[in-house]
C-alpha cells in the first residue's frame, strides 16, 4: 500500500463527532466512511462527507461484461498488434479485453470520447497504465494529476472519472485485478518503509494533490462493476463531497521512468524489474537501463522455459532487443510449457550496446492466460516461427 496520508479537514480522533460549522443543514456532523482492506485486518482510510454516502435513490441492471474467450486447439507463443486497434468508446466503455485467467483481466483502450459517468469497480483493483494522455482523476479523495508512462493504481470500490487533457489522444492498458495491488514485500522494512536500494521508494508514489469537495444535492448516475455484471446506482447527492479523509487506502500514479533499475556484470532475472503484485500475478517494469558490463555478458535474455507462469510483455517504447517484430502497442504472450528467447541475430547485435531505451510493462502470471475473441482479431500468426534463421 502508498504511505499514510491526510488530506482536508478530520477529526482529533476517529469514530468522534466531526462537527460541521454553526447553521449547517443536516444533522450538525460530518458523515463518517471507513474504507477498509481484507475486512478489518489491513489497510485502510477514513473519509467524511457532508451527507450520508449510502443513500440511492435509484438502481438498476446495466448489462454484463461476460469475456468471449478464444478457442485455443495449440499451445503457442502470441503477438498481438494491439496498437492497430481502433479507438473508440470513453476510458471505461472503450476497453477492449486481451487476456484473462481468474486472477487478472488484461484490457486495451484507445478511447474517442471523454468519460460520461462516474465508475466504480465494486470488485477488483485497477491499474491503468497510461500510454499515451495526460490529466486527472477526480474521485472522493481529491484530484490526481496523472502524465505519460504513469501507472495509476485505483483501489477497488473508489468512484472515479478520468478527465483527459485531449480525449483524442489517449492510449491505456487496464490491468483489472482480483487481488489487492501491493508493494513487493521484499522492498519493504520491518518498519514498513521502502527499503534502501529498492528500485522506488516513497517520493516516487503521488497521490491526490489537492481535495476536490463538490456540495451537490443532485441526482447523481454511478455505473458498477462487480465481476461480469454492470449495475447502475442513481445516488441522492453527489460522492465526491468529502471534506477531508487519512489513511493508505487512495489512488495514486507511480512513473515507469521514475523505476531505477538494478543491473549488474551479466544478465539479471526479471524479478529484479519487479514494480507491484498481486495474487497470482507480479506486474514488472523493463525499464531504460545500463546493460550488462562484463566483457563476454550475453546482453538480451537468455532462452527460457517458463514452468510455473505465463509471461506477457506489453511493448511501450523504444526498440526491444531480444525482439524482432514487435511495436509500440504489440502484446506478447509467451507461455508455460515452451520456451522462449532471444530472436536469431539479437545477440550478437547487442555486443556493442551499452544500454538500452526500451519501455516495456511485463505481466507474469501464475495460472495459464486466456486470450479472447478480441484479441485473436489482432493477432500476428507468423509469430511462433520467428525464431527460425
Amino acid at each position: 500500500m502508498p504511505p499514510y496520508r491526510k488530506l482536508g479537514s478530520i477529526p482529533r480522533k476517529r469514530h468522534l463527532e466531526h462537527r460541521v460549522q454553526p447553521g449547517y443543514r443536516g444533522e450538525g456532523i460530518y458523515y463518517e466512511e471507513v474504507i477498509t482492506t481484507a475486512g478489518f485486518g489491513r489497510a485502510y482510510s477514513i473519509a467524511y462527507h457532508l451527507r450520508p454516502p449510502t443513500r440511492v435513490r435509484q438502481l438498476e441492471a446495466a448489462g454484463s461484461l461476460r469475456l468471449q474467450l478464444a478457442e485455443q486447439d495449440v499451445l503457442r507463443h502470441v503477438h498481438l498488434r494491439t496498437g492497430q486497434m481502433p479507438a473508440a468508446g470513453d476510458p471505461i466503455t472503450g476497453r477492449v479485453p486481451i487476456l484473462t485467467n481468474d486472477d487478472v483481466t488484461l484490457w486495451r483502450c484507445r478511447p474517442t470520447e471523454p468519460q460520461s459517468t462516474l465508475y466504480r469497480n465494486g470488485a477488483a483493483d485497477e491499474v491503468i497504465f497510461v500510454h499515451r494522455g495526460q490529466g486527472t482523476l477526480e474521485s472522493m479523495y481529491g484530484v490526481l494529476p496523472f502524465r505519460p508512462f504513469d501507472y495509476i493504481v485505483v483501489p477497488r470500490t473508489t468512484t472515479y472519472r478520468l478527465i483527459f487533457d485531449d480525449p483524442g489522444a489517449v492510449d491505456l492498458l487496464v490491468i483489472e485485478s482480483i487481488g489487492s495491488i501491493n508493494v513487493p514485500p521484499r522492498y519493504l522494512n520491518p518498519d514498513g518503509q521502502l527499503r534502501l536500494g529498492a528500485p522506488f521508494s516513497e517520493r516516487d508514489l503521488h497521490g491526490p494533490s489537492e481535495a476536490l469537495l463538490i456540495d451537490s444535492e443532485q441526482d447523481v448516475p454511478i455505473l458498477i462493476k462487480d465481476g461480469s455484471r454492470l449495475s447502475r446506482y442513481v445516488l441522492a447527492s453527489h460522492p465526491f463531497d468529502v471534506v477531508g479523509w487519512d489513511g493508505m487506502v487512495y489512488p495514486y500514479t507511480f512513473n515507469a521512468d521514475d523505476f531505477e533499475p538494478i543491473t549488474g556484470t551479466t544478465h539479471q532475472p526479471p524479478p529484479v524489474h519487479q514494480t507491484f503484485e498481486a495474487t497470482g500475478f507480479v506486474v514488472c517494469t523493463f525499464a531504460p537501463r545500463m546493460l550488462d558490463t562484463h566483457p563476454e555478458a550475453v546482453k538480451v535474455p537468455y532462452a527460457h522455459s517458463n514452468i510455473g507462469a505465463d509471461e506477457v510483455l506489453y511493448y511501450v517504447r523504444g526498440k526491444f532487443g531480444s525482439r524482432r517484430g514487435v511495436e509500440e502497442g504489440s502484446f506478447t504472450l509467451h507461455p508455460h510449457g515452451i520456451p522462449h528467447g532471444p530472436h536469431p541475430g539479437t545477440i550478437v547485435a547487442s555486443r556493442s550496446m551499452t544500454r538500452t531505451d526500451e519501455l516495456a510493462v511485463m505481466v507474469d502470471t501464475h495460472k495459464p492466460l486466456q486470450l479472447t475473441v478480441q484479441a485473436m482479431a489482432m493477432d500476428d500468426p507468423k509469430y511462433p516461427y520467428s525464431w527460425l534463421e
